[in-house]
């Protein structure tokens, strides 16, 4: 790995400071020869000119292992990693392709600066530090500190996560910056630091093979997380697969039992299934009283929900709930999984409360091929999700507590009055902030908000209303990045060093086995440069490189829930092919080792114990109506596209792999009522806007829904601006909408 010495890195960016001040002819042919002389952008040494290097791939948030194939000192070609614990040997489509997007001929080579004439045009990055530093200074001087905000990613190594969340909120004064992570998972964090005290997934892969009964709820790993589903495949105990999804999914497909409930009504199921376990007496007694609390309110609460009452809010019979009951209540080794299906929903923290709440009454939890198992989505998003400063400060920290920003103020060597004593906006709130004209600056890294935020042409409009844009990316193309007013080229996977943390807690190393094109940067070193233009630097100069930074985050993690002070080293984690949280300094870790939490049945709170945490449901924010009667779905449409397609879009044979056309799936039973036949063109309206799809008639869906991907840029021009009220994440999942058809010689949509 390229980890040059400390000295070397702060030559690097000093003199990085000093070209800002010379005549700009000279200015990036001396920069890249700077670079070059530090090693920047350079494959390391001991990987040329043939050699084959593992990784962790930058997809998902499996965190599957590469061998990566060096030739000429080039990466060349790759494939699935054998020995590592997490993917044994196999790959998804995506992970095939893994190098593929990097040599994309959109990349990001040089800073874009927006000119007079309105149009992106290449400066130097001495100019774009200055442009950088200018503006957002001045707009901080004239409306306050807090009229400037980030929004970051799951996307990029932890270390990157935290120098850049220390950068903006203890060293450029950012008091409002969040993550992306927002729109996936923030549901299931606000649910397990509720519950547990901590966020803590607490499972290991093993788990889907030790299993006698396995809950899907609301998820689809055969699609979202192919390599799990193959994990899934090897259970040798032939179990009880259980999808709750409305729709019949892949994953359902394959199923035990489907249980097609109607949207949005898991939690009033979910609760009639508590009801149910409690009346028949499938509860770990012994394991409530000595390892939970609020038990008797929890009985109280669910006594209402009779199934009755679940089959006309979810449309699921009472033999339906009973195999339902008799299947979690008999089994031994239970395990309870979920994703989008659940977290982004209106009431998706109570739903996701929900599961754990099973989970614990039946004490499957702590042990072999159980638990109350969140899957995360982005690559690194349980990094961001820990080390991002965003909705915690460093390490799972809460900003609030005076004792934790001592704490943190002591390892980074900082003055406590740097950090922020309260907390930040949320995603949305930041977005409401610049409508309002609150936020006149925004910094967006590494995320493509233009496509995937909700409700999308509201968006589009707000962001016009900045004062300036930064977006610092791979791409130059991104819907997000063509409307920026300063374009930051950055490096992507594959082109630095760093960790991720994956669904499972294994911390995973990648490696720069690629030059970034022109002058594109990692991440990391854009963040240094901009500390040293901000006139900040001196805060961060133990954040000399990735490595350096990997041992404040080991710091910053001891005595946390989350304690990964036992690693070594860098090298270590590449010998051990990862390792999974918690393991403290003087625990010696295994090759391999596989570990779940709570085997001892303590949790995070002060007590030990974990919580029941329960709540009355809430009405669906926008119902069907007779002028929008269907209800629309979106979700993942392969497992060759990932979010906004911004890097599986750069690949041909994933092109492939899924359909070319934009489509919406529709039940025969609406089909019929439309007069809709195979393939058709139709308009799919919601309140908010209108999209040109083909009809695909599939049982897939049920009469009354809909499904369209969440990958094609329009798609959001449909979903309604709804958030769960404890997480502020959105809920992508129901919004009400028609379909027309397209009649012959109508005009297209603008």
């Amino acid at each position: 790995m390229d980890n040059p010495s400390d000295g070397s890195r702060r030559r690097f960016l000093l003199r990085a400071k000093d070209l800002l001040h010379m005549r700009h002819g000279a200015l990036t042919q001396e920069l890249s020869r700077t670079q070059a002389g530090f090693g920047i952008g350079q494959v390391p040494e001991r990987l040329k000119p043939d050699a084959t290097t593992t990784m962790v791939c930058g997809f998902c948030s499996t965190g599957c292992g590469l061998d990566v194939h060096m030739k000429d000192g080039k990466a060349v070609n790759l494939s699935p990693s054998r020995g590592y614990p997490v993917n044994l040997g196999m790959a998804c489509p995506k992970g095939w392709e893994s190098l593929t997007p990097l040599a994309a001929p959109d990349r990001a080579t040089t800073p874009l600066l927006r000119d007079a004439r309105g149009q992106l045009a290449p400066v130097d990055w001495p100019k774009a530090l200055e442009t950088f530093v200018a503006r957002f200074k001045a707009i901080q001087e004239k409306h306050g500190p807090e009229s400037v905000a980030f929004l970051s990613t799951g996307q990029i190594p932890t270390e990157e996560m935290a120098l850049l969340g220390a950068l903006a909120k203890f060293g450029m004064g950012m008091l409002h910056g969040d993550g992306n992570t927002r729109q996936c998972m923030a549901s299931a964090v606000v649910a397990y630091k509720e519950s547990f005290g901590f966020d803590a997934p607490p499972y290991t892969y093993k788990d889907f093979e030790e299993s006698d009964v396995l809950v899907f709820v609301g998820a689809n790993p055969c699609i979202a997380h192919p390599i799990m589903w193959e994990r899934v495949c090897k259970n040798r105990h032939n179990p009880k697969i259980i999808v709750i999804d409305p729709r019949r999914t892949e994953t359902a497909m394959a199923a035990t039992l489907h249980v097609p409930l109607r949207p949005k009504s898991d939690l009033v199921l979910l609760y009639g299934i508590t009801n149910l376990l409690l009346q028949r007496g499938f509860v770990d007694r012994a394991f409530v009283q000595a390892h939970t609390s609020g038990f008797a309110e929890l009985a109280a609460h669910v006594a209402d929900y009779t199934p009755e009452r679940v089959a006309e809010a979810s449309g699921i019979s009472a033999d339906v709930l009973e195999q339902l009951v008799q299947a979690i209540g008999t089994g031994k080794r239970v395990s309870f999984w979920w994703t989008m299906g659940v977290n982004q929903s209106h009431e998706g923290v109570r739903a996701a409360q929900a599961i754990i709440n099973i989970a614990l009454l039946t004490g499957n939890i702590g042990r072999p091929g159980t638990g109350a198992n969140s899957i995360t989505g982005q690559c690194n998003a349980m990094g961001s999700r820990l080390f991002s400063n965003t909705t915690n400060l460093l390490g799972g920290r809460d900003f609030k507590n005076a004792e934790h920003r001592a704490a943190v103020a002591n390892v980074l060597g900082i003055d406590v009055a740097s950090i922020p004593s309260k907390g930040s906006l949320a995603y949305d709130q930041i977005i409401e902030g610049v409508l309002s004209g609150k936020i006149k600056g925004l910094w967006v890294i590494a995320t493509n908000t233009a496509h995937s935020w909700i409700n999308q042409a509201d968006l589009h409009d707000t962001l016009k209303r900045l004062d300036f844009l930064v977006v610092q990316d791979m791409y130059s193309t991104t819907e997000t990045a063509v409307r920026a007013d300063l374009v930051l080229p950055a490096a992507g996977w594959g082109e630095k060093d760093g960790t991720f943390i994956n669904s499972e807690r294994r911390i995973g190393l990648i490696k720069k086995v690629a030059k970034a094109p022109g002058q594109a940067l990692a991440d990391f070193y854009v963040f240094k440069a901009i500390a040293e233009a901000w006139g900040c630097g001196s805060m961060f100069e133990r954040f000399s490189s990735p490595a350096a930074t990997f041992e404040i985050l080991k710091a910053l993690s001891a005595g946390q829930p989350c304690d990964f002070s036992g690693i070594e080293s860098y090298e270590q984690l590449d010998t051990l092919r990862g390792v999974q949280w918690p393991l403290p300094k003087g625990e010696v870790p295994r090759a391999s080792d596989e570990r779940r939490l709570f085997a001892d049945g303590k949790f995070f709170h002060d007590d030990a114990k974990a919580r029941f945490i329960f709540s009355d449901p809430t009405a669906m924010p926008e119902p069907t109506s007779a002028r929008f009667p269907l209800l629309l779905l979106t979700g993942r449409g392969s497992s060759a596209q990932w979010h906004t397609e911004t890097r599986t879009k750069k690949s041909d044979v994933l092109r492939k792999l899924h359909p070319s056309t934009p489509y919406v799936e529709v039940s025969p039973v609406d089909a019929k009522a439309l007069g809709l036949g195979p393939s058709e063109w139709v308009r799919v309206h919601s309140a908010r806007g209108a999209i040109e799809v083909k009809a695909f008639i599939t049982h897939v869906v049920q009469p009354g829904q809909v499904f369209i991907p969440m990958h094609h840029a329009f798609t959001n021009r449909l979903t309604f601006a709804a958030f769960d009220p404890y997480s502020r994440q959105p809920s992508y999942k129901a919004c009400a909408v028609r379909i027309e058809r397209i009649e012959a010689g109508a005009a297209p949509l603008a």
